[in-house]
């Protein structure tokens, strides 16, 4: 990888017109073609071995018609996706709030410019002044040169939609990535960081492809940890019909460090309430990667949790700290597979609370659950033995400007921590910046990209480390948990990632626990306060 510390970022005009700048492939900058197993297992189109790196990405001979119909189709079906392609008028009020050009200084990582590398084609071949006037009215021919632009700059979006925060005209840009790459994967023009997870899911319930038993031991792996630490043993159910509450999270808490200490919190906090809830090993899975191929893909792996809550005739969901689980349950759910009448409307059975925001979809989050238990004085929490952090709060895309949660986990780390800083405002709450890495970009052989596009987050998390100390950077989050881990060793060493659950356990102080010496990590923590 670059040595991106001597960095110089060049954001001044290229000398050419961007037509005429064919798309330079940088190792380091996009990652591996998806594998054919994969596509196969889901039914998806033109499976075949290639690489992004090859001149030859072996295209069927009429992939032009094929992207071209596609375009017809989509056009015919989201209003919204016409819409967009028409109403901009390029004012640039969008081109400096991508995380992705703040960081390469590339005008193809602006937002109305990235946009626009769909959109002259569409005038070229559904405008009259695109097909009559060509160049002139913004329009250009459909080539392998510029379909491969296209997979080159779409797979350098996270959809984070911070851009649509700014537009005057409501675009949302990230929908037209998500169309982009609709129509690649027409031609089999995946990812093999997305194709594999979406396969897995699609078969085993999960983004690794995991046995039932397999994720069962795994949990009980952590429970003994658990017991290590505090004295206390858990025993959760699994699969069990007549549950009132059906838990779903992201794989990435079970099986990834640091997120396996967020799926201890949950199951400390469960333990402690007596909740009547059960996991499923089948549903295993709260994330989305679908999500980042199609909407009909991301439709068919939301149905799974919705399917397995019905098998098991549960009342309702509960759902960890996920984003993309929960961009797809607030946003598009309902018109995908819901509204899921054969549930309930959830109601906390701690606290009475109707959750009235999930009536039709059933489910809750689970930072919802936890700051409403908090409010309510249902938790006994010592929040010295989180003394040892100083903590920041990074506001997850998904959660923040696609679900609208902002408040809830800064309640929660304001209750478990004494230690609570905020970044600059420009860079949280709905004008969030993205960790870099989303909608499926977390592989290891685009490090470059992912540094370059999470700089703007790791500028301003140096902000509080360096005016307050902060050490630890709190998200909601899966993918965050994920990703920003090796953004912050690069960038700002020194600051540790979590989720907001591992510092509720931190402070947690549960019925029947020995004397806590360390925290989940195996940090010492001051006693218990009597």
């Amino acid at each position: 990888m670059t040595e991106l510390t001597k960095l110089n970022i060049d954001y001044r005009l290229p000398k050419k017109n961007w037509m005429d700048t064919p798309a330079e492939f940088k190792q380091g900058m996009f990652c591996h073609g998806s594998k054919p197993k994969d596509l196969e297992s889901v039914g998806f189109p033109n499976p075949r071995e290639w690489s992004p790196k090859d001149e030859d990405w072996k295209l069927p001979e009429n992939w032009k018609e094929i992207i071209i119909e596609g375009m017809r189709e989509r056009l015919d079906k989201y209003r919204s996706f016409r819409l967009f392609m028409d109403i901009c008028v390029r004012c640039g009020a969008c081109a400096d709030k991508c995380h992705f050009y703040i960081g390469t200084g590339d005008p193809k990582n602006m937002p109305v410019l990235r946009a626009e590398l769909l959109r002259s084609v569409y005038r070229k071949y559904f405008t009259a002044s695109g097909k009559a006037l060509g160049k002139l009215a913004g329009a250009r021919e459909l080539t392998k040169e510029v379909l491969k632009e296209w997979w080159y700059y779409f797979f350098q979006c996270t959809e984070c939609r911070r851009c649509s925060v700014f537009c005057p005209y409501g675009i949302d840009t990230a929908e037209i990535t998500m169309i982009g790459r609709e129509l690649l994967n027409l031609l089999g023009l995946n990812t093999n960081w997305i194709a594999g997870p979406v396969a897995n899911c699609y078969k085993k319930g999960n983004h690794l492809g995991l046995e039932p038993h397999t994720y069962k031991s795994t949990i009980e792996f952590l429970l003994g940890e658990i017991e290590d630490i505090t004295g206390i043993t858990i025993e959760p159910s699994f699969n069990r019909k007549g549950a009132e509450i059906l838990f779903v999270t992201p794989s990435g808490d079970v099986f990834a460090d640091p997120g396996n200490y967020t799926c201890m919190g949950y199951l400390m906090l469960f333990h402690e309430l007596g909740l009547d809830y059960t996991w499923s090993t089948y549903a295993s899975e709260g994330g989305n990667f679908g999500y980042f191929t199609s909407n009909e893909m991301a439709k068919r792996l939301n149905a799974k949790i919705y399917a397995e809550a019905k098998r098991l005739g549960v009342k309702w969901i509960l759902g960890g700290e996920c984003g993309h689980m929960w961009r797809v349950i607030s946003q598009y759910m309902d018109t995908w597979n819901g509204p899921a009448d054969f549930l309930s409307a959830p109601v906390s059975p701690i606290t009475g609370t109707k959750f009235e925001n999930a009536k039709s979809t059933k489910a809750v989050h689970i930072a919802e659950f936890t700051a409403d238990l908090i409010r309510y004085n249902k938790l006994k929490l010592d929040p010295s033995r989180n003394d040892n952090l100083k903590v920041t709060f990074h506001d997850s895309c998904n959660t923040s400007r696609g679900m609208g949660i902002f408040d809830e986990p800064r309640y929660i780390i304001k209750n478990v921590c004494n230690h609570f800083y905020e970044m600059p405002e420009d860079t949280i709450r709905e004008k969030t910046l993205c960790c870099g890495s989303g909608s499926g970009l977390n592989a290891s052989e685009n490090m470059e990209l992912r540094m370059k596009g999470g700089l703007p987050r790791a500028n301003a998390v140096k902000y509080v480390r360096e005016k307050h100390g902060v050490n630890m950077l709190a998200n909601i989050c899966a993918i965050d948990r994920a990703a920003l881990p090796a953004l912050m060793d690069y960038w700002v060493p020194g600051v540790a990632v979590a989720g907001v659950h591992e510092l509720v356990a931190n402070a947690l102080v549960m019925k029947g626990e020995k004397e806590r010496t360390t925290n989940l990590r195996g940090e010492p923590i001051k006693s218990v306060k009597s």
